[in-house]
């Protein structure tokens, strides 16, 4: 890898990973572990892909950081009792495995950018056979959370590319703001978590619309004409 590395970060919860039902249902089960009312499934989809702290916080905001800390404990033990109850790993979106291979078989440097943990990554990536497409993975126990840069600048160092040579790949504006503060180009994906209008505004260069998009869009970033 060096100077000419072509970067595509993925984002993983509502980019690549259909997890909206598992996610407010270990939410509602760390609120009500602290006899506190469910957020409205709707403002725990606004909140993810925040880093879990920051989630309980913009969830919760009158509470302490302790209490963040709590519930952020009672979350991660009510997804993992989902998936020793059956509740398997949540799948991926239509295309996006054919996706990241096509992507890695050009000659992409891949990484992932993603609020959850290193642990619930690897778990996510191994089931689906997909942890070897990725050179560089980025999670909340590595750095601040989205939309702080220290992602996109750490994968970028650790793959020997530049911010003009890479693009983050997301469905929420945390996604966009992170890619845009490290220089990176961004491309915002319309089935995840924000709208179309949102990701625009926060500087998302392109929506695509489904998966079968994403090589134009990514050579579009680049500068690079589409591969057939």
């Amino acid at each position: 890898m060096g100077r000419d590395t072509r970067l595509v970060l993925f984002d993983c919860d509502g980019t690549l990973v259909d997890s909206q039902h598992v996610i407010v249902a270990a939410m509602g089960a760390a609120f009500e572990a602290h006899d506190l009312v469910p957020p409205p499934s709707r403002e725990i989809r606004r909140v993810v892909g925040l880093s879990l702290p920051q989630a309980m916080a913009m969830l919760l905001p009158a509470a302490d950081p302790a209490e963040y800390d709590r519930l952020t404990e009672r979350y991660k033990d009510a997804f993992v009792a989902q998936r020793a109850a059956g509740g398997g790993t949540p799948p991926l979106y239509p295309g996006a495995e054919d996706a990241i291979k096509r992507l890695a078989g050009r000659g992409h440097v891949l990484g992932v950018a993603t609020g959850k943990s290193r642990r619930g990554l690897a778990m996510t990536l191994e089931h689906f056979v997909l942890d070897e497409y990725f050179a560089t993975f980025q999670t909340a126990d590595d750095a601040p959370s989205k939309p702080h840069p220290a992602m996109v600048e750490q994968a970028i160092a650790e793959t020997g590319a530049t911010p003009e040579t890479t693009v983050v790949i997301g469905d929420t504006t945390f996604d966009i703001e992170m890619a845009r503060a490290a220089g990176a180009a961004a491309i915002g994906v319309e089935w995840g978590y924000h709208e179309t209008a949102d990701l625009l505004a926060a500087g998302a260069a392109m929506v695509i619309a489904t998966f079968e998009e994403l090589d134009a869009a990514v050579a579009q970033a680049f500068g690079e004409e589409a591969c057939a």
